[in-house]
């Protein structure tokens, strides 16, 4: 009598910065029979190379990376590898993150610092059609659904966007009217970086110009012009 085989083990891409939490990850997801660690990067760019000719099974992301947004990860991994299930780990508990990476895609969403993170339990519960998410972050979705105020855009039409904090930066600096070289000096950033950035923050807003990109985050409540006025 032939044994049974055992099945494939689930594969994970993992997409975190911070070295000491990348590398102990890595460790909990290569710890586990069940489980093979297929990359483990720190950026989107390298990420988005990887989702366009890789296999995986199940990605676990951040959010704040220093090329751009965890969520032009999940979303390119929703288009890329549609069986992949998307987990993000991450240190931010905005709702208007958390809503951000569900629409975007994503089944679960824990927090680094929620206790210690059973990773390769999430990764389990994930694969097998559960979505893990830590306490504190299903209390805020639920309250942000019962609130129609905070639940609803102003005419139901706009997409949430999420800024990293670098995007953030810069975006303020440029509607203040700094230059490109301007900002890159202030931030300590190549002109080239600068141009990237400004790039994934047009992308995000779906316009084209500067004026556009500082009119369209101000609708969006992600500027206050009026507060911008009497800055220096």
């Amino acid at each position: 009598m032939s044994q049974q085989a055992a099945p494939d083990p689930i594969k994970v891409l993992i997409v975190e910065d911070d070295a000491l939490t990348r590398r102990t990850l890595s460790l909990a997801i290569e710890s586990s029979p069940e489980l093979k660690l297929v990359a483990a990067l720190e950026c989107v760019k390298p990420s988005l190379e990887w989702l366009a000719s890789g296999d995986v099974d199940v990605l676990l992301t951040d959010l704040g990376l220093p090329d751009g947004s965890g969520i032009e990860i999940i979303r390119a991994c929703v288009k890329l590898q549609p069986k992949c299930d998307i987990l993000v780990i991450t240190m931010s508990s905005d709702e208007d993150s958390v809503l951000a990476c569900i629409e975007a895609g994503a089944s679960g969403y824990v927090l680094k610092d929620a206790g210690r993170l059973d990773v390769v339990r999430a990764v389990l519960d994930l694969r097998a059609g559960g979505s893990p998410i830590s306490p504190i972050i299903a209390r805020k979705v639920l309250a942000r659904m019962r609130d129609p105020k905070k639940a609803g855009a102003d005419d139901g039409s706009a997409q949430t966007v999420f800024l990293t904090k670098r995007e953030a930066a810069i975006l303020d600096r440029i509607a203040r009217g700094d230059s490109y070289g301007d900002v890159a000096k202030l931030l300590s950033l190549s002109v080239g970086t600068v141009q990237t950035h400004i790039k994934n923050i047009y992308d995000k807003l779906s316009v084209h110009s500067r004026g556009e990109a500082v009119f369209e985050a101000h609708r969006r409540g992600l500027l206050q012009l009026d507060g911008l006025k009497g800055r220096a």
